[in-house]
C-alpha cells in the first residue's frame, strides 16, 4: 500500500544526527547517523535515486521489486533507482554514519506500508 508523498520526511523517523551538506534544485546530499536500533522505514521516491555511501559502521539495505538485501561497509556505496521500495538499517552494534546523495529531480518520500507497493 502506498502512502502520500511528502517533501520533508525528517519528522517520519528518528536518527541520532541529520545534517544537510548540499541542497539545490534537483540534488541534495545529506548525512545520517543511525543507532543500532534505528531504521529509515520502507519508502521510495518517484523521481530521484538514492545513493548510499558508508562513512562509518555497516549498512544493511532491504529492497523490493525485486527482493534483495545489500550490506555495505565503510567506503562502499549502492544506488537505489527511483520507484524502488527500500528500507535502511544499521547492521552493526555501534552508530552508523552514511551520506545519502539524492537526485537528479524533485525530491519526494513515499512511505510504503508493510513493505509493499
Amino acid at each position: 500500500m502506498r502512502g502520500q508523498p511528502v517533501k520533508d520526511a525528517s519528522h517520519l523517523y528518528e536518527v541520532e544526527r541529520r545534517a544537510y551538506h548540499l541542497e539545490r534544485a534537483g540534488f541534495r546530499i545529506s548525512e545520517l547517523q543511525l543507532s543500532p536500533v534505528q531504521t529509515v522505514p520502507w519508502h521510495y521516491h518517484n523521481n530521484i535515486s538514492d545513493t548510499f555511501y558508508v562513512i562509518e559502521g555497516n549498512l544493511r539495505l532491504f529492497l523490493q521489486q525485486p527482493k534483495q538485501e545489500i550490506r555495505l561497509a565503510p567506503g562502499e556505496s549502492y544506488r537505489v533507482d527511483a520507484g524502488r521500495p527500500h528500507l535502511v538499517t544499521n547492521a552493526g552494534d555501534s552508530s552508523m554514519t552514511i551520506l545519502v546523495l539524492q537526485g537528479v529531480g524533485e525530491y519526494d518520500y513515499v512511505p510504503v506500508v508493510e513493505g509493499r507497493t
